[in-house]
C-alpha cells in the first residue's frame, strides 16, 4: 500500500484532535513530523514523528509528501504557497486563505505543479449535517423555500490566543466559524445569486467581528448562515422549511469531545449521536401534521482522510477541492462588501469558469 508521509505545521488543538488521530489510524498515512516552534510535545504522543524547529527544515525533507497547514488563518496563504513551491501536496484548514484572490493563486500554483490542494471542511462529516443532508436528499420536505444554518455559542470572553483577537486578514468569527456554515450551505444548495450581510461586534472590548448574519438569496429560496457568541440557549441550528414539511436539528456531533477524551476513530462508539439529539421532522397535509424523530447517521472525519488518500494515491478528486474553497472565499468577500456598503451584492455566475481557474491566466 502506498503510504503518504505527512507533516503538520503545528501540534495545538487542531493537530492533536482533528488531524493526528486520523493520520495515525489510516494505514495509507504516516505522521512523519511536525513544526514545533517552542513546546516540543509531539513525541509524547507519536514517538516516531520528527519535531522540526523551522518551516524550512520541514519543507526541505524530500520524504514528506503532504503538508497540513493547521496554523492561524493569517498564515494559510504564505505557508500553503511555500509548501506547494517545495513540491508538497497541501491540506489547508479553514479559512482557505485571506481572500478570493489568494485562494485563486494557491489553486493556480497547485495546478501548475500537478499537486493536490484540499481544504479541511471537516464539518461536512458531522453527524448532524449528515442528518440534514439525508433528509434533503430523500425529498420529504418538497421544494425548500427557507433554510437556516447557525453556529451558536455562548462565550462572552475574549480568546487568550492573541491572533484571534487582533484585527488581521485572518481574524474574526466570519473567517473562523463562517466557513463551516457557508460550506454546508453551498453543499446543500449551491452558489446563490446574491448576498446580503450584517457583521458586527458584540463582546466587550472586542476588536474583531464576533457576529455575522448572511442571507444567501437564490431564485427560489432564501438561506441564512449566521454565528455569534451570545446564544445561551440556542434554537435548533439547522432549520429547513419546504413546501411539504420542515426539519429541525440541533448541532450534536460528538467527535470533537470524543477525540478530546482520547477516543480513537476505530472505537465502536465513535461518532454516534445520543438518541436524545434526534432531529424532528414535520410533514403531512394542511389539516394533519405527522411528527417523526430522525436519528443522525454517525459522523466520521476519517472519511475525509480516506478521500484525501484516494486523491493523492489514486489521482481522484480531492474530498474538498480548492474550487470549493474559492467559492467560500467568494461568499465571505461578498459579505464583507455587503456589510461595508449596506447593499445586496450580486455574484458573477461566470467567475468560476475554466478560464478563470486556468493557472496560465492567473
Amino acid at each position: 500500500m502506498y503510504v503518504i508521509n505527512t507533516a503538520l505545521l503545528s501540534f495545538g488543538m487542531s493537530g492533536r484532535l482533528f488531524h493526528a488521530p486520523f493520520i495515525q489510524h489510516h494505514p495509507g498515512f504516516s505522521l512523519t513530523g511536525c513544526w514545533e516552534r517552542s513546546n516540543k510535545v509531539i513525541n509524547q504522543h507519536y514517538k516516531s514523528a520528527t519535531s522540526y524547529d523551522t518551516l524550512e527544515q520541514l519543507l526541505g525533507n524530500p520524504e514528506i509528501d503532504l503538508v497540513v497547514v493547521n496554523t492561524p488563518t493569517l498564515t494559510h496563504f504564505d505557508f500553503a504557497r511555500k509548501a506547494l513551491q517545495h513540491g508538497k501536496h497541501v491540506l489547508v484548514e479553514k479559512a482557505f486563505a485571506g481572500n478570493t484572490d489568494e485562494a485563486l493563486e494557491l489553486h493556480a500554483l497547485a495546478q501548475e505543479k500537478g499537486l493536490k490542494l484540499s481544504v479541511f471542511q471537516n464539518r461536512r462529516w458531522d453527524s448532524d449535517f449528515q442528518s440534514v443532508r439525508k433528509v434533503l436528499q430523500e425529498g420529504v420536505l418538497g421544494d425548500i423555500v427557507e433554510a437556516n444554518l447557525a453556529y451558536s455559542r455562548y462565550d462572552p470572553n475574549l480568546s487568550p490566543k492573541i491572533h484571534k483577537e487582533e484585527p488581521s486578514s485572518g481574524s474574526g468569527i466570519l473567517k473562523d466559524l463562517g466557513p463551516h456554515v457557508i460550506d454546508q450551505a453551498l453543499v446543500l444548495f449551491g452558489m446563490p445569486d446574491t448576498v446580503f450581510a450584517d457583521i458586527g461586534i458584540t463582546r466587550d472590548r472586542s476588536k474583531v467581528d464576533d457576529y455575522f448574519d448572511i442571507l444567501l438569496m437564490y431564485r427560489d429560496k432564501r438561506v441564512h448562515v449566521k454565528g455569534g457568541y451570545f446564544y445561551k440557549q440556542p434554537l435548533p441550528e439547522y432549520t429547513l422549511f419546504g413546501k411539504q414539511g420542515c426539519f429541525f436539528k440541533t448541532r450534536s456531533d460528538v467527535q470533537e469531545a470524543q477525540l478530546d477524551r482520547g477516543m480513537t476513530p476505530g472505537d465502536g462508539k465513535y461518532g454516534i449521536d445520543p438518541d436524545a439529539s434526534a432531529g424532528r421532522l414535520y410533514t403531512g397535509n394542511p389539516t394533519q401534521t405527522d411528527v417523526k424523530d430522525i436519528t443522525a447517521p454517525p459522523g466520521n472525519y476519517l472519511e475525509f482522510y480516506e478521500g484525501l488518500y484516494q486523491s493523492i494515491a489514486e489521482n481522484q478528486p480531492e474530498p474538498v477541492t480548492a474550487t470549493d474553497g474559492i467559492r467560500i472565499m467568494q461568499i465571505i468577500d461578498a459579505a464583507l462588501r455587503s456589510h461595508q456598503h449596506g447593499k445586496v451584492v450580486t455574484l458573477d455566475p461566470a467567475f468560476l469558469t475554466r478560464e478563470n481557474l486556468d493557472p496560465k491566466k492567473s
